[in-house]
Formats: C-alpha cells, structure tokens, sequence
C-alpha cells in the first residue's frame, strides 16, 4: 500500500541513496520527489510479473534516471510462487495457486541514457556496478532540467486537481463542435 513517509533520500558513504519500491515506479512524481530531494542513486525492488508491466520495465526507470540526473537499480525477483490456496486476482479468471512468473531482468540505468545489461528473467543473480556519481552532477549541468522545469506551474497544476472543482484545461478544435448540414 502506499506509505505515508514522504520521499527521503539517506546520505551515506557511498551517496545520496533512495527507494522506490515497487509498484511507486508507475508514478512518475515518486521519482521526481527523489530528484528534488538529492538523490543520486534510487533503489526500486520489486516482485513484479509479466503482461502488463513487462514491457514498461527496462523504459520507467530509464526515463527517471535520464529526467532526474541520478542512477536507478531497478531490481526484481525471477521465479513463480506457488500458494497452498488458490485465490482471484479480481480480474474475472478463475481460481490460481499464483501470481505468475516473476521475471527477473534486474539492471542499473543511468543519467546519461545508458544502461547496464539485464540480468537473467529465469535465475537468481547478483549485479555489481561501478557509479561515477559526478555524472550526475554534470549532466544536471548540462541539460538544465531544474532551471528550465515550470515547477511554479506544476503544483498548481496539483493543487487545483485536488480540488472537487477541478475543471481540466482542455482547448477544443472548433470543427468537434461545428454542425454539419
């Protein structure tokens, strides 16, 4: 469930350390809140399995090392749980002993676009990277992303859709609403 603990970033000796655990990767503010608070490396463990969330792995967490200058270990279990007691996933499909196949395919990306490769969908696996932390100070440098963000703008973006009243702003081709005779 989500948690209530804010987004904290651990200085330590080997850097500014973050984590975003889990299914927090699917929300894109978790990673900037990261950013905003320093972090230079964030952790995301998971157990996570396919179909859906598959195909997003190797992108999410690619797009917030790039959008917030830091590392990102993306880590998940490999393997299938087996339940003593079948149980619904409330998607209509009968009874199942499992969730599925957890597919493993952990790797570190990095500020600058790069990637390490993944370990294997299938066995257990350890990664052991090296991290020049200075990258992620110099592409901060580079690319600007905090000076030229409208954070101003965003929260009150935010704000306002807190709001029961929220209307979006949506602009509207004229020709949706012509009548045609």
């Amino acid at each position: 469930m989500e948690g209530n603990t804010g987004h904290p970033v651990f200085e330590t000796v080997y850097g500014k350390i973050a984590v975003n655990i889990c299914y927090g990767r699917h929300h894109p503010l978790n990673w900037l809140a990261f950013g905003l608070n320093g972090a230079e490396i964030v952790f995301n463990p998971s157990a996570t399995v396919g179909e859906l969330s598959e195909p997003m792995w190797p992108i999410e967490a690619r797009n917030a090392a790039i959008a917030n200058s830091y590392f990102v270990g993306s880590i998940n279990r490999v393997g299938t749980e087996i339940f003593p007691n079948p149980f619904t996933s409330g998607d209509g499909k009968p009874p199942h002993p499992d969730f599925g196949h957890f597919y493993g395919s952990s790797h570190f990306s990095a500020p600058d676009a790069s990637c390490t490769p993944s370990l294997s969908r299938y066995k257990d696996g350890l990664m052991i990277s090296d991290m020049d932390l200075n990258l992620c100070r110099q592409l901060k440098d580079k690319w600007g992303f905090r000076m030229t963000a409208r954070y101003e703008l965003y929260a009150d973006t935010l704000a306002s859709y807190l709001k029961p009243d929220f209307e979006p702003q949506v602009i509207s081709d004229p020709l949706l609403h012509k009548k045609s005779f």
